[in-house]
């Protein structure tokens, strides 16, 4: 095994369902603990299963100026506090020119915009907030997170639905492989659980109909699966050269090794059903790293509970890296945390192979037969040396990342 890369990953931050913290996520995600409740009633759509953020008080955490906040930049600041924090460093003692900061996003502040358009609707336009657009608009999340941190490098926002929080992570990487920063905080969040985003899902039928048992809803590459669980959450990481920061005295928590993203150009929401954008952006992904399939020893995968997305990855996984390599979908627990998905699976990844531990997908009661992979409802204790995460989205996007012990 001879991975080329010298990124490092030096500080790790989450907020979503399973805790508020990178500790209390990986006690629920390693145990299979679902999170699933009853959200939203959307009527004669059938569904009303999410997986929300609970406990969550931003004002505790941000003070008076959370209100000036969306939700979703709320959940962001605070996991991205906590991944700066994590990784020894200090706003103010850094050169922010230095600092670069890649955001994964999909709609953005969407709970700002449906309330305002509520108030429009109700009181007309003098009832708008003059804070709708700085709250609302997709790259405000960065924006305000540079702010926060006095981080005046690249300042980016990329989306690519739920494959977002993946390519923001192999974007920071690049970005200092390029020498273009020194610091990248990087990663996503997402605070869609609106009845208009919850509705237009399921009229496409991608949700699960399962709310007479919610905590058993997200069951990935389960025979009986019937549609994702929509979540919120967010999840940042603190990436530097290795030589940086060792020179800092920092602690390695694991590497990012590898990168590859590709398009299906197939179909709006379908991915292509031989998995062959999700194959090529794996195998780009080991060939960016200097890896073979053979150095993975676990795979976090995009398993959305989805009939369509778990059998097209199932297929390019098998393609990739064969039928034995030991699978788990996180999102059994979490549910599907759309465009923070990719981020809050790349720190899981690292977990798994900080704590030597596969773990569970929760709710898999009966592998669906046409999956042929080795997947456990159970935590697996085995000694691992690289993760490889993939994320993918509508649109036909496809993100792989390749994550390495320290």
């Amino acid at each position: 095994m001879t991975a080329r890369s010298g990124i490092v990953i030096t500080g790790r931050g989450m907020v979503t369902p399973a805790g508020s913290g990178v500790d209390e996520n990986w006690k629920r995600v390693s145990a299979g603990e679902p999170t699933a409740v009853l959200g939203p009633d959307l009527g004669v759509l059938g569904t009303q299963v999410v997986c929300p953020v609970t406990d969550f008080d931003a004002s505790l955490h941000l003070g008076p100026g959370a209100r000036r906040l969306d939700r979703y930049s709320q959940l962001c600041a605070v996991a991205a506090d906590e991944a700066v924090a994590d990784a020894g460093l200090r706003t103010g003692e850094w050169d922010g020119a230095r600092v670069a900061i890649v955001l994964g996003v999909s709609v953005g502040g969407v709970e700002t915009l449906t309330a305002q358009h509520v108030a429009l609707l109700e009181r007309g336009p003098a009832a708008i907030s003059p804070l709708t657009m700085p709250m609302s608009l997709v790259n405000m999340v960065a924006g305000q997170l540079a702010i926060r941190l006095s981080a005046t490098g690249p300042n980016l926002t990329v989306s690519t639905a739920c494959a977002s929080g993946a390519t923001a992570i192999g974007t920071a990487m690049q970005l200092l492989r390029a020498n273009a920063c020194d610091i990248a905080i990087a990663g996503a969040s997402d605070a869609s659980l609106v009845p208009l985003v919850l509705s237009a899902f399921a009229r496409m039928g991608a949700l699960t109909k399962r709310s007479a048992d919610p905590a058993r809803a997200s069951r990935p590459f389960d025979r009986d699966r019937d549609g994702f669980v929509a979540a919120e959450g967010a999840a940042i990481v603190v990436l530097e050269r290795e030589d940086d920061a060792r020179a800092r005295g920092a602690s390695v928590r694991g590497r990012i090794l590898g990168y590859g993203a590709t398009s299906d150009a197939h179909h709006v929401t379908s991915p292509h059903p031989e998995g062959t954008g999700a194959r090529a952006a794996m195998t780009a992904a080991l060939a960016d790293a200097g890896l073979s399939a053979a150095d993975v020893g676990h795979l976090n995968a995009h398993g959305t509970s989805t009939r369509l997305n778990d059998q097209a990855e199932a297929k390019a996984v098998r393609a990739v890296l064969g039928d034995q390599v030991p699978v788990a979908s996180t999102k059994g627990v979490t549910g599907h945390l759309l465009a923070a998905a990719g981020a809050a699976e790349t720190v899981y990844a690292s977990l798994s192979i900080e704590h030597g531990l596969v773990p569970p997908t929760a709710n898999l009661d009966t592998v669906d037969p046409e999956i042929g992979l080795n997947l456990a409802a159970v935590p697996r204790r085995q000694s691992i040396q690289v993760a490889m995460s993939t994320s993918f989205g509508f649109g036909g996007q496809n993100a792989a990342l390749l994550i390495g012990a320290p």
